[in-house]
């Protein structure tokens, strides 16, 4: 244990972001200095809330099984070679999930039953930005190859835990990627002030240097390279190409110029904002934005938005206001569904709850002026809308930010032949493998679309069911079967 009287002594805190006033003005993390950097003057002293309890939830709370109060200790104890040892165990890339992870951990941590839970996030991105800093990362190449080969196709979470896993463990690595650089949706669409992309350089750098090798700007099934080729080039395939078929909205006018989906403003937004040019750019210069859907992906749209000098930025949301606190029918450990404040909505913008859209209005040229909505509420779980709440709010860009369905029929899924669900996911067994011999998912391909850390979870488990296939056996951790549900969702 940390320090015995460490909760009592100290109350939970955070790092602070920086004003409000001077992030909107340009595209940083909105920590000074990086949060890691940031949280390093408090963390010791709240890694030492950590009770070390004798049945950790925190583990249970967490997909990758992350070994929480050992690593807590290790800071507390000012170790902090030893602390990344422990946390790269179970974790590949802690400086994502120390981001970008929603920390259902922390929700499971015992001392949250009656006080504020430990800091686990801020304790692990502090791990990793000073492991980064003191040179304790490093490429861990294989001491010898098996003669093996296998393509991952996706350089997202799950594809390059996948990668790295396997490439550690001896094989030919091959990671294949449509856009330009590899990283899927952590390069393109995580806004920079949420997530440096250096992070993601960083640790590509460090798998070129370990062996793996990444093919950028191919996209498998849509030219040469079939799905069936990449099936007799490689002794194994993995799929981990997400889940990119993004729900629409068919209501009338949706023909209208100006209304888009949300993955196609932010990916153009993060190029420009790391320097490149993008021709007939989406932006928000001063109009009226208007954001449809309530979760992470809609406040990267208003941070963005706030950022570009939007005019007013309005985001809604057809499920009713959460409330403040944990709900009585989601108790601990659960992960609850409360109202949380991301940095973006410190910036700018209002939330709209319990409301659906009618339609849209255009204007004489074809383009958005206007939406129509109205109050919705759920009466024996149908949608009802409210007589007389009918109302036109101002939209010159509306952001479709509604989740995604699954990944992409035509092309590679439709050439491998691989069995679909209900949902349009790819069907996996407790190996990780498809209907298809050597063909293995892994992510939101598979799970459908869930957490980054899910996905990395996934990405390991999968990278060790490849490798017994392989070879028969396998000394690779695997965190999670496919069916595994946690009491955190």
């Amino acid at each position: 244990m940390a320090d015995p009287k460490g909760f009592l002594k100290h109350t939970r805190q955070v790092a602070e972001r920086r004003p409000v006033e001077e992030r909107v003005n340009d595209w940083n993390e909105v920590y000074p200095g990086g949060i890691g950097r940031a949280l390093l003057p408090i963390i010791t002293e709240q890694a030492g809330r950590c009770m070390d309890c004798g049945i950790p939830f925190c583990h249970q709370g967490c997909p990758l099984g992350n070994i929480i109060p050992e690593w807590n200790d290790l800071v507390w104890r000012d170790d902090w070679e030893g602390a990344i040892e422990r946390l790269h165990a179970t974790n590949n890339f802690p400086e994502f999930t120390g981001r970008l992870c929603p920390a259902p951990c922390e929700t499971a941590c015992v001392l949250g039953i009656n006080q504020p839970a430990v800091t686990i996030k801020n304790v692990e991105v502090s791990i990793i930005d000073k492991a980064w800093e003191s040179g304790f990362v490093r490429p861990q190449p294989p001491e010898w190859l098996s003669g093996k080969t296998v393509a991952v196709v996706g350089s997202g979470p799950a594809g390059l835990a996948a990668a790295q896993q396997l490439t550690r463990a001896g094989h030919t690595v091959a990671v294949y990627e449509r856009a330009d650089k590899p990283g899927g949706l952590l390069r393109y669409g995580i806004p920079e002030f949420k997530m440096e992309k250096m992070q993601v350089d960083r640790r590509i750098e460090q798998m070129k240097r370990e062996g793996t090798v990444f093919r950028s700007g191919v996209e498998v099934g849509a030219g040469d390279l079939t799905g069936e080729k990449l099936k007799e080039r490689y002794d194994a395939v993995i799929l981990a190409t997400g889940a990119t078929v993004p729900r629409d909205l068919p209501v009338p006018g949706r023909e209208l110029g100006g209304i888009h989906q949300a993955m196609e403003f932010l990916p153009q937004a993060n190029r420009v904002a790391l320097g490149e040019t993008v021709e007939d750019q989406i932006r928000a210069d001063g109009k009226h934005v208007v954001i449809i859907g309530g979760g992470d992906t809609g406040a990267d749209c208003l941070g963005t938005s706030a950022r570009q000098g939007a005019a007013s930025i309005t985001q809604l949301e057809i499920m009713p206001e959460p409330p403040a606190d944990r709900p009585a029918g989601q108790p601990w450990p659960t992960y609850p569904m409360i109202f949380r404040v991301s940095s973006a909505h410190e910036e700018a913008g209002d939330r709209v709850y319990g409301v659906s859209t009618k339609k849209f209005i255009g204007d004489e040229q074809g383009n958005v002026k206007a939406l129509q909505l109205v109050d919705v509420r759920f009466e024996d779980g149908k949608l009802v809308e409210l007589e007389g709440t009918e109302r036109e709010i101002p939209a010159e860009l509306v952001l479709f930010a509604m989740g995604f369905l699954g990944p992409e029929g035509p092309g590679l899924v439709e050439q491998l032949g691989v069995d679909l669900d209900q949902r349009s996911n790819v069907v996996r067994d407790n190996d990780y493998m498809s209907s298809v011999d050597g063909v293995f998912v892994a992510g939101d391909a598979g799970r459908g679309q869930s957490l980054i850390v899910w996905a990395i979870a996934e990405g390991r488990a999968a990278a060790a069911a490849v490798d017994a296939y392989l070879t028969g056996s396998t000394t690779l951790p695997a965190p999670i079967p496919p069916t595994a549900r946690p009491l955190v969702v």
